[in-house]
């Protein structure tokens, strides 16, 4: 079974993919500590400018805050949101940022969606700190570099953390009556493990089912939102599972804006957080004519969703 993240969103960057302080400050520490220095953009919040570093990288991975918020400290399996600036420490050209777009990045800390040095270097932090990080190539992209990042290059990244969020182990909430006996039923138990689901023989529906299994009283999702969620994807025709989040053990953040699966996209909006819901997505808005990995052309596909927290 292959993950298809990168096919129901548009990947945001290449990672996989609040307090403030005195500029001339930050940039001294960060000099005297053997990190590159700020020199323009010191506080949380401003899009940083980074010196070239100096001498050789270090070798293990180093983490400096530069100014500390007064937010919780970062777990693992926490989604969390944050803001960026990258580039090799032999450089002084950002292979990346978000703070040109204008939009904060969503992950789930220690589940593997960024490079390691994030993983290792953000545990810990608090929300509202902005945190400089050096990443050697072993925690980085390797000898294999990625796009402009050389092979075996050491990364350095300003980060500043935005919010954080714990996501629950299951959805929560009433169940809701499942008397179409044309459509999938799915499972309602709030295990933490995949639910059940279970396709009828009959033909599937020609247009879009979003429905309630378990209903909570989160807020509602907006199409702006970013969402953590836990699901089950599967064909209609054979009810072979083509994805699964619950198989790997990490939730998937979906920017909702930069979904392009249709069905997916508007299955989703107007639900709300903490609830379960069955998506019945018609090819016209799945993959349509086109096949994917293990989804054949023209697909109906099922999905069970568990809104775990919006971001």
């Amino acid at each position: 079974m292959r993950r298809l993240a990168g096919l129901l969103a548009v990947p945001l960057l290449l990672l996989s993919t609040a307090a403030c302080g005195d500029d001339k400050a930050s940039d001294s520490a960060s000099t005297e500590k053997g990190f590159p220095a700020i020199t323009a953009g010191a506080k949380f919040g401003e899009k940083p400018t980074l010196a070239k570093g100096e001498g050789d990288p270090p070798k293990e991975l180093k983490t400096d805050v530069i100014s500390e918020g007064d937010g919780a400290k970062l777990k693992n399996g926490d989604a969390i949101q944050v803001n960026y600036l990258g580039q090799a420490w032999d450089s002084t050209k950002p292979f990346d940022n978000s703070f040109d777009r204008k939009q904060p990045f969503d992950l789930t800390l220690g589940a593997g969606m960024v490079i390691q040095g994030w993983d290792k270097g953000l545990v810990g932090k608090k929300v509202g700190s902005r945190v400089e990080l050096v990443i050697p190539p072993d925690l980085g992209y390797g000898e294999q570099g990625q796009g402009d990042i050389k092979p075996n290059a050491t990364l350095v990244f300003v980060v500043d953390i935005v919010k954080a969020t714990q996501i629950p182990a299951s959805a929560e909430g009433s169940e809701v009556a499942q008397d179409n006996i044309d459509l999938p039923k799915v499972g309602t138990k709030t295990d933490g493990k995949a639910p059940t689901v279970t396709i009828p023989k009959s033909d599937p529906p020609k247009k879009l089912v979003s429905n309630y299994i378990l209903e909570s009283k989160g807020e509602v999702i907006k199409e702006t939102d970013s969402v953590v969620v836990n699901y089950v994807g599967l064909l209609w025709k054979d009810s072979k599972a083509f994805d699964s989040t619950y198989q790997t053990g990490k939730t998937q953040t979906f920017p909702l804006a930069q979904v392009t699966l249709k069905g997916l996209k508007n299955g989703l909006v107007g639900k709300k957080v903490g609830s379960r819901v069955l998506l019945v997505i018609p090819p016209d808005q799945a993959f349509g004519n086109e096949a994917q990995q293990s989804i054949p052309a023209k697909s109906t596909l099922v999905f069970a969703v568990d809104l775990l927290a919006k971001m």
